[in-house]
């Protein structure tokens, strides 16, 4: 285009566009058209003088030429062409995208300019005088606008979309919008301008060619004929005009599945076989209806028709299968075959589709019972058998039966498992069950006794596994062969202050019988007691209550009241039980302050026996003195060793003629003639033993004269087969005074922890029987030999 054809065009533009655009022309313009400084531009924008002749310039991106892209001219009416003026340009690009010629102001893009990258420079421009480098012009913006051509092509936001929509939707149907962007200028000629269209996916899906949406253009599409779609949109520049720009993306669209296709079953006759030994509950088969449907659309619910006794069916909610299950057990010579219908149909429905469809199916189902070698059976389970409990070892109990369900006619064993019988208590009839006692029974000692009976067929292919247990409860049925006695142990005394008529204890009995209608016992006291009576309660106690008052301790401190209880059943059982009564010195409040006797002294209400003890006792004492002192004179004629001198025998000697009670540090001659009594026994005989006698025996409890000589021959024998016992020349004396004797004991067992001779002077204060006594003790020197 020559510069003439240029400058028509311009003129043509700004002949075109009003007149406030006017002072955006580019500067090259006025230049065109011959204008020179303002006046001309003057004359056409009719607006007031000023420095700059244009204040904004347009420039073409994506240049492609070799040399700088002429952008414009800067003139200003200062200029007078004689070299005088200076141009200076600064601001965005300013030097380096930028440049300016200083003298003629003419303005260059050194670079290619992208409109996308940044649309419009500003820029600031300056006039300076060469020679003084004074500013002429003042500093003034103006802007270089990037003008767009169409170089971007339209582009999505993702190369595949995903969308879905319902099967059997109608015509028009929204199914997506899918959008692109285009980078070229939206406000200038149509680069922007965008046209959607479809390339794939006709003829069941169309496009708003305006704004990209996706809709159904086919009436009944199937998803069980077709279920994905692939659909490719293209969007256009340029209004969709040749030459222009285009970008497409490519969009899945899934038809979604609606409840449209009823179950239905493929067969409609199923046969199951089942074995008779199925337990309750247990599957014995499935079935399964076909529906082309998924999700919940597809889910069944199946039941058997009018319900069935023997059979139930639930549906599997993970492979929508029905699952034929027992529910009662099968017996196959009961009953060996069965037919039932079984109906399927869907849980949740459409009622877009329901009207004209059917939405369930039918199938008849067959179930053949199989046979198979059962235990016996028993004809009750459990069994409970009652048996008195003085049934005798060899009775009968019960009996028990069971059966063979293969053939009635099979023969059965009955066995007991001794594990439940570790007694052996109970024996069993392996042919006829029969139950019966090998020992007696006590329902005392055990009320139940649970045993298990096991029958097992006896065929001539014996199979030990076919066995079966019953649980066997015997009961054992009470009889009265226990007398009651009393419920616990009483400790009751009587106060010496009573009075007649006066309760001293409530008394209670118990029984380990059962009678069918409650214990009722009676007390009694037989014979007839002068000290004490008793009162029935009629509640199954009694009160014990004294007949007399005035009871005196050293009269009697301790009575024995016999009471007899008996029951009311029968055989009637009745026991006698001795109650103690313990006689008391009380307050005057009946308050027990003491039970133990007193201590009486000599005097004439001492009683016959207690006499004869005490006399009994002071005769043993007189013998024993006498065997004592006849020992020590026997002592003293023959001594035990006749020389010192002579030590053959190792014999060590020592002049100790008894010394009676006092003799304990005397030497030990046991041990030489056991040596081995030295090894078990280290005590020194030469200090006195904290304890002479490790082995005591317990005193006589009753004084009889036979007690008394028992005692003593068992002291005396202790002694000769101790070898820590004192020298055989030593007398140990013992006294046995009976109860209630102020003598205490006269025993010399203890004698020996006591320091000197004995102090014997309290014999004289004991009266005439002990006068011989005292007179051979309290005479005797204290140096008496020992």
């Amino acid at each position: 285009m020559t510069a003439t054809q240029h400058a028509l065009l311009l003129w043509v533009l700004a002949l075109l566009w009003p007149a406030a655009a006017l002072p955006f022309l580019p500067g090259n313009i006025g230049q065109a058209l011959g204008l020179s400084d303002g006046e001309g531009a003057g004359r056409i924008l009719h607006r007031s003088k000023r420095g700059w002749m244009w204040n904004q310039f347009f420039l073409m991106e994506e240049y492609t030429g070799t040399d700088h892209q002429y952008v414009g001219k800067l003139h200003s009416n200062m200029d007078k062409d004689d070299g005088n003026v200076k141009y200076v340009l600064t601001g965005e690009g300013a030097g380096n995208l930028f440049i300016i010629d200083e003298k003629s102001g003419d303005i260059h893009a050194t670079k290619r300019l992208d409109r996308e990258e940044k649309a419009m420079y500003t820029l600031h421009a300056k006039v300076i005088d060469r020679r003084t480098n004074r500013e002429m012009e003042a500093d003034t913006e103006f802007n270089i606008k990037i003008h767009d051509i169409n170089d971007n092509e339209p582009k999505f936001a993702k190369e595949i979309f995903f969308a879905s929509v319902p099967e059997m939707s109608e015509v028009g149907t929204s199914v997506a919008t899918v959008t692109a962007n285009d980078a070229d200028d939206q406000t200038y000629g149509n680069s922007a301008r965008l046209v959607y269209s479809i390339l794939q996916g006709q003829p069941y899906f169309s496009v708003d060619s305006e704004n990209g949406t996706i809709k159904t253009a086919l009436p009944g599409m199937d998803r069980e004929v077709k279920e994905n779609y692939q659909v490719v949109i293209q969007a256009k520049d340029m209004a969709g005009q040749m030459g222009g720009l285009s970008g497409t993306t490519t969009v899945s669209i899934t038809l979604s599945d609606v409840n449209d296709s009823p179950p239905r079953f493929a067969n409609h006759s199923f046969r199951v076989t089942a074995v008779e030994s199925t337990e309750v509950g247990g599957a014995i088969g499935r079935i399964k209806a076909d529906d082309p449907d998924i999700g919940r659309n597809a889910e069944m619910d199946y039941s058997i028709v009018g319900g069935h006794d023997m059979f139930n069916i639930i549906t599997d909610q993970t492979t929508q299968e029905g699952v034929l299950v027992v529910r009662k057990g099968l017996d196959y010579e009961e009953k060996r075959d069965y037919e039932f219908r079984v109906e399927v149909r869907n849980t949740y429905l459409d009622a877009r589709f329901v009207h004209g469809l059917q939405f369930k199916d039918f199938a008849t189902v067959r179930v053949t019972v199989e046979d198979v070698d059962e235990p016996p059976v028993f004809t009750r389970n459990p069994y409970v058998i009652e048996v008195h409990e003085d049934t005798a070892a060899g009775s009968f109990v019960g009996v028990v039966s069971a059966r063979d369900p293969d053939a009635e006619s099979k023969p059965v064993k009955y066995s007991i498992d001794r594990h439940t019988d570790l007694e052996r208590l109970f024996n069993i009839d392996s042919v006829n069950g029969s139950i019966t006692t090998l020992k007696a029974l006590d329902r005392e000692m055990s009320r139940w006794h649970n045993i298990s009976v096991v029958a097992t067929e006896i065929s001539r292919h014996y199979n030990p596994r076919q066995t079966t247990r019953v649980p066997v409860f015997i009961k054992v049925l009470d009889v009265n062969d226990n007398a009651p006695e009393f419920a616990m142990s009483y400790d009751t005394f009587v106060c010496e202050n009573v009075k007649a008529g006066q309760l001293i204890q409530t008394i209670s009995a118990v029984d380990t019988d059962e009678p069918l209608v409650g214990h009722k016992f009676v007390f009694s006291i037989a014979p007839a007691n002068p000290n004490f009576t008793i009162v029935d309660r009629e509640d199954n106690t009694a009160n014990i209550l004294t007949r007399r008052g005035g009871f005196r301790r050293r009269e009697m401190s301790m009575y024995f009241l016999p009471v007899v209880i008996s029951d009311n059943d029968y055989p009637i059982q009745s026991s006698t039980s001795t109650l103690i009564v313990r006689v008391c010195a009380c307050d005057s409040r009946g308050n027990m302050q003491t039970c133990n006797p007193e201590v009486l002294p000599f005097s004439d209400g001492l009683t016959t026996g207690a006499l004869v003890a005490i006399l009994l006792c002071v005769v043993i004492l007189l013998m024993i003195v006498v065997l004592f002192a006849a020992l020590r004179r026997q002592r003293k004629k023959e001594p035990l060793i006749i020389s010192k001198e002579d030590v053959r025998d190792n014999v060590v000697s020592y002049n100790d003629e008894g010394g009676g009670e006092e003799d304990t540090q005397a030497f030990d001659i046991g041990t030489l003639r056991h040596p081995e009594a030295m090894d078990a026994n280290k005590m020194r005989r030469d200090i006195i033993p904290e304890m002479l006698f490790p082995y005591r025996r317990s005193s006589p409890t009753k004084d009889h004269n036979g007690d008394v000589r028992d005692f003593i021959n068992g002291r005396l024998q202790d002694n000769d087969s101790d070898p820590t016992a004192p020298p055989y020349d030593s007398l140990a004396t013992y006294a046995y005074e009976g109860s209630g004797s102020l003598a205490e004991s006269l025993s010399s067992l203890e004698s020996g922890a006591t320091e000197g001779d004995q102090d014997y002077d309290y014999l004289t204060g004991w009266g005439p029987p002990f006068k011989k006594l005292a007179e051979m003790y309290v005479a005797k020197s204290p140096d008496r030999e020992t």
